[in-house]
């Protein structure tokens, strides 16, 4: 087949089991002697009963109402975030770590550095405020617009995959709104670590989460909170498009497999961190250069306030990025003076290669599996519970 007809076949409607697995023929009725129509189905007697199977998956899957689909995935993206959030503190330290060499090198060593100089509130879990408040009802907003978006697509008969991808992309898109001005916020704070740290100079030095806030709109402008927007949604977008696409298709093989909808919390887990780290693993070009535009561009020094001058007054002018830190471009990577995303990406092609853009793959998988498991797999859960709360009561009316 070629690539021609594989894009086509993509977007053509999905052919349903009954279209591909029945032919009609004619039988006698035995009373009056009439033709009538009655599909048979084709194949051996094990292709029949994997047919049945599909069948049966395919009508017992239910549509969750919008509110639990939003609630689950809000849920589930707050405690995955949460969790990660000190490992999302070491990858901010060692991408955005200003020092040549590097204060923070290896990944344990950088955890205990933090934790014995600025402790674990101030420090590991720096910028969790934020975070928190970004996260909930971001992935309330992206979990309600992908249940809408695919759903619509499928009952128009588009392809599932095409249908999943676009969920994904919409939702993203929906989303940024909400997340990426509590981003720029949280990396700052979780760079910075400590107020008045001493251990480390980040060049951003705010008393808490209001004050950030505060200070970057009265001292940037409020398009400062939107910092690297373009380049977040070039990465994110397809990564959220291909991560559902993979889930939704590994999924749907695990039911088939296990002839239930129950496929066991192994099963659930394996699904949910596979999507997410092959999805991880194939943005990572676009991560690379998201991380290499935001760390490079403004990257002048900011000069120290006056002694007496207000902490937090200075002039923020760093570009800090969220990517894996292995991603974070080394003295001698390719400098890039454009804030062209394409032309990023080219230019590290040309100087580096393929194994440019692939620079940090192994820690971005570890840790696009790790959070996308652990929120993939809460939505699966509370989608279950909420299910068997609304029958129980409407058992008790």
């Amino acid at each position: 087949m070629s690539l021609t007809e594989r894009v086509f076949s993509l977007l053509t409607p999905t052919q349903t089991p009954a279209e591909s697995n029945t032919s009609p023929v004619y039988s006698a009725d035995s009373h009056n002697g009439n033709a009538t129509h009655a599909p048979i189905r084709t194949g051996t007697d094990a292709n029949a009963k994997k047919y049945d199977a599909s069948i049966d998956l395919e009508e017992e899957e239910p549509r969750p109402p919008y509110l639990h689909a939003m609630l689950a995935g809000g849920t589930g993206g707050t405690c995955g975030d949460m969790l990660m959030h000190s490992l999302d503190t070491v990858k901010t330290r060692q991408q955005g770590d200003p020092h040549i060499p590097p204060k923070y090198t290896s990944m344990g060593s950088t955890y205990a550095t933090i934790y014995k100089q600025e402790g674990l509130l101030r420090g590991l879990y720096g910028g969790v405020t934020p975070a928190l408040l970004g996260s909930f009802p971001g992935t309330l907003i992206f979990f309600g617009v992908y249940e809408f978006t695919k759903r619509k697509m499928l009952d128009a008969g588009i392809n599932a995959n095409v249908a999943y991808l676009s969920g994904g992309f919409f939702a993203d898109l929906a989303a940024s709104i909400i997340y990426v001005p509590t981003e720029v916020a949280k990396t700052r704070l979780q760079l910075q670590g400590r107020y008045n740290n001493p251990h480390f100079n980040s060049g951003y030095n705010y008393r808490s989460t209001n004050d950030a806030f505060r200070t970057i709109v009265r001292q940037e402008g409020f398009s400062a909170l939107f910092h690297g927007y373009k380049a977040t949604i070039f990465r994110d977008l397809p990564f959220s498009a291909l991560q559902f696409a993979f889930y939704e298709q590994e999924q749907r093989l695990a039911k088939e497999w296990v002839g239930s909808r129950d496929i066991g919390l192994s099963l659930e887990i394996f699904t949910a961190a596979t999507a997410g780290g092959m999805a991880g693993v194939i943005t990572c070009p676009m991560d690379v250069v998201k991380t290499r535009v935001q760390t490079q561009q403004n990257s002048e020094p900011t000069p120290a306030p006056p002694p007496k001058a207000k902490p937090g007054v200075g002039a923020q002018a760093r570009s800090i990025s969220t990517t894996a830190a292995a991603a974070a471009p080394a003295p001698s990577a390719t400098r890039l003076d454009t804030s062209s995303f394409f032309t990023a990406l080219r230019l590290i092609y040309k100087t580096e290669g393929v194994a440019g853009w692939f620079r940090g793959v192994g820690p971005r998988g570890v840790w696009t599996s790790i959070q996308s498991g652990t929120m993939l797999v809460m939505y699966q859960y509370l989608l279950k519970q909420f299910e068997a709360w609304s029958t129980d009561e409407g058992s008790a009316l």
